[in-house]
């Protein structure tokens, strides 16, 4: 606690200033949206915001309760229900087609509607829906990826790809019916489909390689050679493709920041041959961090009077959870807020529609009556009252963090619980651990932000995004008379007018 935390007139003057900045947002921004920033936290459900806050304060020497994430700044939050159309608790490709393509999916499927069913190819044809990436770019607007996962792992799939399997990585991982049936592979389809992607930043290099085809930072290890069966080399065909367009391809941090942006028009960068590494065991000599990838793909985008739409994946949030690994999550949490920063300052608020969510949540929390500043990967301050054993903040519902030791739960204290790979007690034994099924939080800033407001379905998201942006199928309110009719407008005044006008 700080000194000035124990006078009221310190708690007093920030909710003053608190409620100052709410007034000012009774006039809402009705610009339309130039630029549209999508970024998603792969798994970040609202015990990870939290969390991650506490952890960036104290990496900042702070207590890290009262420190703001920039998404914390956004000025509308709501609430998404994360659902699939068949499961309570969601996957990342089902949720991926909902707040890309607006639609919700089933499980495991990505670009498809529900009508498709997953591992069937022949449920594809007919039943493909679009997203907004696609919505952007047919309108003139650049368009650009940016993952720390594998470019083609579910999240940036959605964009570009109809899959009824997000696991078809490349024709490698397809069954034999599949590629008979004329199904394509999801690296294939990520140069295919969308063909003036501009920027494509993240990792997969092997599964656009032929198979066997040693990779080029880890030359001689198998699990790292190329997939492809077909034989082809997609990164080749790119370069080719893209040779008289300005196109560069990069696949190491010194490469990406040598480029001059100016003369860029077309970037693919593939900095490992799966997902990238986390963050807190990245190589910074040859992986580029989420921000650095952020800022050189604005770079690009932004030169195009149209326009752009980004979407940016901190993506391994997810596998950390997954793994029981708390403080991998949280780091990568942690980086992509500075990404989020980060592109705050390189856009405007008046022409840049930001949005941050999340796909789904975890079973992680934290608790256990933790003093003020208790260190994020710390210990509870209280022994169990069962075992009389030591447990720490973080615990997960389930995941391979479940251990016995001579029958009995593990004693935290005779290990090193603070270390980065360290596994969290769980309550429930299973090798990954699971997501949760809670609603996820939606941050939003820039014109048209406040249509993100209250308790909604996933899948509406891409709408409000696609009618701040006048793309996808809203336009009527864009130009001519309805642009003085717009159904949302800037105060209850225009609208109670509004209203009169059309009774």
């Amino acid at each position: 606690m700080q000194k000035q935390e124990k006078d009221p007139k310190f708690w007093n003057t920030w909710a003053q200033r608190t409620l100052k900045s709410a007034l000012t947002l009774q006039k809402f921004n009705t610009n339309r949206a130039k630029n549209l920033v999508f970024f998603l936290g792969d798994g970040m459900g609202v015990p990870t915001v939290t969390a991650a806050r506490i952890l960036k304060g104290q990496l900042n020497g702070q207590s890290g309760e009262e420190t703001q994430l920039e998404m914390d700044k956004f000025p509308f939050v709501s609430l998404a229900k994360t659902y699939n159309t068949n499961a309570q608790v969601p996957d990342s490709a089902g949720t991926a087609t909902a707040y890309l393509c607006g639609v919700k999916a089933n499980e495991g499927t990505v670009g498809v509607s529900a009508a498709a069913t997953r591992t069937q190819c022949n449920t594809t044809r007919g039943n493909e829906v679009t997203s907004i990436l696609r919505w952007a770019s047919d309108t003139g607007m650049s368009v650009g990826i940016v993952t720390t996962t594998r470019v083609n792992h579910a999240t940036p799939s959605a964009a570009y790809a109809h899959s009824v399997d997000r696991d078809w990585y490349s024709d490698n991982e397809m069954p034999a019916e599949a590629l008979k049936n004329g199904c394509k592979d999801i690296a294939r389809q990520l140069f295919d489909n969308i063909p003036n992607i501009a920027v494509i930043l993240g990792g997969g290099r092997k599964y656009m390689f032929p198979k066997n085809t040693s990779d080029v930072e880890y030359p001689g290890v198998a699990k790292h050679s190329g997939t492809r069966n077909d034989g082809r080399n997609l990164v080749q065909e790119w370069i080719d493709g893209k040779k008289a367009k300005k196109g560069h391809y990069v696949w190491n941090k010194k490469q990406l920041l040598s480029l001059n942006p100016n003369n860029v028009e077309y970037l693919l960068g593939l900095f490992e041959p799966a997902d990238m590494t986390y963050n807190l065991e990245r190589n910074t000599d040859t992986d580029p961090s989420l921000p650095e990838m952020v800022e050189v793909a604005i770079k690009i985008l932004r030169k195009n009077p149209k326009g752009f739409f980004l979407l940016v994946e901190g993506g391994r949030i997810d596998h950390g959870h997954h793994e029981g690994k708390a403080k991998q999550a949280l780091h990568e949490a942690v980086e992509m807020d500075k990404a989020i920063g980060l592109a705050g300052l390189m856009t405007s608020v008046h022409d840049t529609l930001t949005v941050v969510t999340a796909d789904h949540s975890h079973m992680f929390n934290f608790g256990g009556y933790t003093g003020r500043g208790n260190p994020m990967f710390g210990l509870a301050p209280m022994l169990s009252d069962i075992d009389q054993k030591p447990y720490t903040s973080i615990i997960y519902g389930n995941g391979p963090g479940y251990k016995l030791v001579n029958g009995g739960r593990e004693n935290v204290s005779t290990v090193d619980y603070q270390e980065n790979n360290y596994q969290a007690q769980a309550a429930v034994p299973l090798t990954m651990e699971t997501h949760g099924g809670e609603d996820v939080a939606v941050f939003a800033k820039g014109p048209m932000a406040h249509l993100l407001h209250g308790v909604y379905e996933q899948n509406y998201i891409p709408h409000a995004m696609a009618y701040a942006s006048c793309i996808g199928e809203n336009r009527e309110h864009c130009s001519g008379r309805s642009a003085a009719l717009r159904p949302v407008l800037s105060s209850a005044a225009a609208l109670l007018t509004v209203t009169r006008l059309l009774c």
